[in-house]
């Protein structure tokens, strides 16, 4: 019931008291976030300047990391390339070993197949070439002798008549109970030379073993160092950051002070109403209504604080977590640097490795060489015995063309020492008989193909000298008597 001109009566005191205590109890709430506001935004400046400065000495720390994680990744590289080219080298090395002994082994099957007639053994256990030794001077040097021992006689005890090359032919032999070419190498020194190539290849592979698991631990090692690294945090945006804190505050500060001139409103009502001065309705009811907007002033307030702890939140996180990636980089840093004294020593185990298979490798290329010594040898010594039959085909050759022309030197002899014959026969019956028996009594004798070629140790036919002046008379004579 209202009074009347508006009056209001004393009844309504208590309400206003309520009102008057509404209002104090928002202002002090108000001034009570805001201080809180006012405390979280300064904290929040400092924890904004420690995430910087946390952030630069993370980000130095990182970059640091990942200098040496790149520098020891470049040393795996290095050591990895390094033990690639000693690889190549020795597969180069296999490679040239097996087109060498696949020759060896060829011109050793060729010996094999290529039979020795028993004529040139059957009497001595020479070989066709006598004694294949090596020299002395290739002994010293550890040379292998390509040939076997030969015990029984020497060079100078071979049998030089060549008619031991031409014995007749025997019907149906057997050609397998010969011996081969190879059968006058040795096999034993050859496999001794093979196995002690074989024996030097495998010390390479134990040289390169030692260093073998170093590029893939050191891959693993790096890789396991990155994965443990923390990932690179952004840092939020100081500027917006204070930027949102600021209108927050200043939004804060505008309700405050609306909150500040609502209480002194309603004081001043209260101390008027006390005083005896009376409101009407209608200022009663502004005052409710301006009573009933406190809580959503609060609720504004409150969310106002509540961005300002947001932000300041994210900081403090921000600032744990680079926290924490500093720690983690310290530590990966102690790692890497354990690891950088490891690497010094599995460089210098490297650069020993280089060093020794450098010269292993050399060894193996003189074995290589010894190889292809035996190869040429053995090439050389086919060869030889090939030429060696070819040259007893021309030699039987010479000799019977030899044979021939003596052949038919000693038929022409024949016939011209029967014609002689008769020549003389004619001449002793027709003047033998005219001559004195004491002149030229060896005019009777009967010629024979030796009289003119004798054999070796036979004398000619001994006929006296005649002067031409003498023979020319003669000669004169005998065409007077005919005329």
């Amino acid at each position: 019931m209202s009074s009347p001109d508006g009056i209001l009566p004393t009844t309504d005191k208590p309400h206003l008291v309520s009102l008057v205590l509404q209002s104090k109890k928002a202002l002090q709430h108000g001034e009570l976030l805001c201080s809180r506001a006012s405390k979280l935004s300064s904290s929040s400046a400092q924890v904004a300047v420690d995430v910087l400065a946390l952030d630069a000495k993370v980000r130095w720390l990182s970059n640091a990391m990942l200098e040496q994680l790149e520098l020891a990744a470049h040393v795996a590289k290095s050591i990895e390339q390094k033990r690639g080219e000693l690889e190549k080298q020795a597969e180069e090395w296999d490679m040239a070993r097996t087109q060498h002994a696949d020759a060896l082994d060829a011109i050793l099957e060729s010996l094999g197949g290529q039979v020795v007639p028993h004529d040139f053994y059957a009497t001595t256990d020479l070989s066709p070439f006598g004694s294949q030794h090596a020299s002395d001077a290739e002994h010293e040097q550890g040379d292998a002798a390509p040939f076997g021992d030969i015990s029984a006689g020497s060079p100078s005890d071979t049998v030089h008549d060549e008619s031991c090359f031409h014995r007749a032919p025997v019907a149906a032999v057997d050609r397998s109970l010969w011996k081969s070419l190879r059968d006058f190498v040795d096999e034993r020194k050859i496999e001794d030379v093979l196995d002690s190539i074989e024996s030097d290849r495998n010390a390479l592979d134990n040289i390169l073993a030692r260093t073998s698991e170093y590029p893939e631990w050191l891959s693993n090692t790096i890789s396991t160092i990155r994965s443990n690294a923390p990932i690179q945090f952004s840092v939020p945006s100081i500027d917006e950051i204070f930027s949102s804190q600021e209108a927050a505050s200043t939004k804060m500060a505008g309700h405050l002070e609306s909150l500040a001139a609502h209480y002194e409103q309603m004081s001043d009502a209260l101390s008027h109403s006390e005083a005896g001065e009376e409101f009407n309705e209608e200022d009663l009811q502004e005052m409710n209504r301006d009573t009933e907007e406190l809580p959503a002033i609060i609720a504004e307030l409150e969310e106002s604080i509540a961005t300002i702890e947001a932000s300041h939140t994210q900081l403090l996180q921000s600032k744990k977590t680079a926290q924490q990636h500093l720690d983690t980089h310290r530590q990966t840093l102690d790692d890497l640097d354990e690891l950088g004294e490891i690497m010094t020593e599995i460089m210098e185990r490297q650069q020993d490795v280089e060093t020794e298979s450098g010269k292993h490798l050399a060894l193996l290329h003189q074995h290589l060489m010894t190889i292809e010594s035996l190869h040429h040898r053995f090439t050389s010594y086919q060869c030889a015995y090939n030429r060696l039959l070819l040259e007893l085909a021309r030699r039987r050759q010479y000799r019977e063309a030899a044979e021939k022309i003596v052949q038919g030197m000693v038929s022409q002899l024949d016939a011209m020492a029967e014609e002689e014959r008769h020549v003389r026969e004619e001449f002793n019956a027709e003047h033998g008989q005219h001559l004195p028996e004491d002149v030229c009594m060896f005019i009777r004798n009967t010629p024979t193909r030796w009289t003119v070629v004798p054999r070796p140790g036979e004398l000619t036919e001994l006929l006296p000298e005649v002067d031409q002046d003498l023979l020319a008379e003669a000669s004169k004579l005998e065409s007077l008597l005919y005329q």
